[in-house]
């Protein structure tokens, strides 16, 4: 059994103009820093824009644009995806991730940090357990969802409602023990087979 730290990609999804992801991201961040388990590795996609023309041999442009992420993807154990919902599902830089990389995802665990509305995007959490089971991705069952969260952090990502802020934090332990669970898991599976898909 290999106890050195698995390899976590957090996949920030939101591109949009003042968007509410970094906050976000920035208190995952805090949690994930108080793990030894786990070498993060931030894809933050709008700083990696994807080729909008999908096809079998992207051009070299399109090429130098996936060789910024693709090998983050594939060295990956396991990853988070932080997401917005935008009319009742997930970004479409996300799904343009995903459409572009297809094997990366197989055999390895996924698990969800969202925000939105009354639903703090969990339909878009849905729709993703859909799309990733496709290709072969196990979905972590626990999530962590913030409705309506805008104000609800100060600048450094830290919850101000401290009562919500421990609930919070509660829900990142457990998903994250999960994950970490998962990725050693697949990682010991994949290393003694190679996964069928």
């Amino acid at each position: 059994m290999s106890h050195a730290p698995y390899r976590l990609a957090v996949i920030v999804a939101s591109t949009r103009d003042g968007r509410f992801a970094p906050t976000v991201t920035g208190w995952l961040g805090t949690h994930l820093a108080e793990r030894d388990d786990i070498d993060v590795d931030v894809i933050d996609l709008a700083e990696h824009p994807l080729p909008a023309r999908l096809g079998p041999r992207p051009g070299p442009e399109d090429a130098a644009l996936l060789d910024a992420v693709t090998p983050r993807l594939e060295r990956a154990d396991a990853f988070v995806i932080v997401t917005p919902e935008y009319n009742h599902s997930y970004p479409a830089s996300l799904k343009e991730l995903i459409d572009w990389h297809a094997t990366p995802w197989q055999a390895k665990p996924v698990a969800f940090v969202s925000y939105g509305g009354l639903s703090g995007g969990l339909r878009a959490v849905e729709h993703l357990r859909q799309v990733l089971a496709e290709l072969h991705a196990v979905t972590i069952r626990e999530t962590v969802s913030f409705h309506n969260p805008w104000g609800a952090f100060d600048a450094s990502g830290r919850h101000l409602d401290e009562e919500a802020g421990v609930r919070a934090a509660g829900a990142a332990k457990v998903l994250l023990d999960q994950l970490t669970w998962w990725a050693v898991s697949l990682r010991e599976a994949r290393a003694a087979r190679p996964y069928a898909a």
